[in-house]
């Protein structure tokens, strides 16, 4: 039996539109329903709109602690008032922390304030890949957002995850096409595909295509029924 890995942090960037947020809100739910203590950080202030803190009623029912703005999970608000509370979990090594970064360069600057916390534990920076995405529709877009992260958080990029989708519509075939560009672009940069993200409908048809891929199932908490 493969041994559960120990307490991570989990710093989840991604342009806008490429799911990040869907994807740390669904991660934290799912290591918490393992057992695992974990803490989400919403460190966005670049997007005002579908940010994980808007699911903190949930995460924190489910046990998971939130982390947002000193003003609190306040949606409205686009004030960049990033909470110093963020360095309490990161300095817990017996706690999950998912980081919910800003979607481009810019957006990943705030993480420089906590550079060093980051750095005393094990930790993972993982960019989300839409290629449904005019950034990140091509291999070379997404090295060159890959590259742009790195430089700008100092940070190695350890993982990719392919998150191709169209909201509800997405099928099967729309993860298969992300996935292959993730490992054209895993091949050129030698990051792993780490996850492979999508409505529990789309991931179910997958099979034997996502070997050696974790698979991590997409709900909508982010968005109203309508959307």
């Amino acid at each position: 039996m493969r041994a559960p890995e120990p307490p991570l942090v989990r710093i989840v960037t991604g342009h806008y539109g490429s799911g990040k947020s869907e994807f740390s809100v669904s991660l934290a739910l799912r290591l918490d329903a393992a057992g695992r203590r974990v803490a989400l950080a919403d460190l966005d202030i670049v997007n005002p709109y579908f940010r994980s803190r808007e699911a903190a009623e949930l995460l924190e029912a489910r046990g998971v602690r939130v982390i947002s703005s000193t003003l609190g999970h306040v949606s409205t608000l686009e004030l960049p008032a990033i909470s110093p509370e963020v360095r309490a979990p990161l300095a817990d090594p017996g706690t999950d922390v998912i980081v919910d970064l800003g979607g481009d360069a810019v957006g990943a600057r705030v993480l420089a304030q906590f550079r060093a916390d980051v750095v005393r534990r094990p930790y993972e920076l993982l960019v989300v890949v839409n290629a449904y995405r005019p950034e990140t529709a091509t291999c070379a877009g997404v090295l060159d957002h890959l590259r742009r992260i790195e430089a700008t958080t100092g940070l190695r990029a350890s993982g990719l995850v392919s998150n191709t989708h169209l909201l509800r519509d997405t099928t099967t075939h729309d993860v298969l096409a992300g996935l292959a560009l993730c490992r054209e672009a895993s091949a050129a940069s030698g990051v792993p595909v780490r996850y492979v993200a999508g409505l529990p409908d789309a991931l179910a048809g997958l099979g034997d295509e996502a070997s050696g891929v974790e698979a991590v199932p997409i709900g909508m908490y982010l968005r109203d029924e309508w959307m």
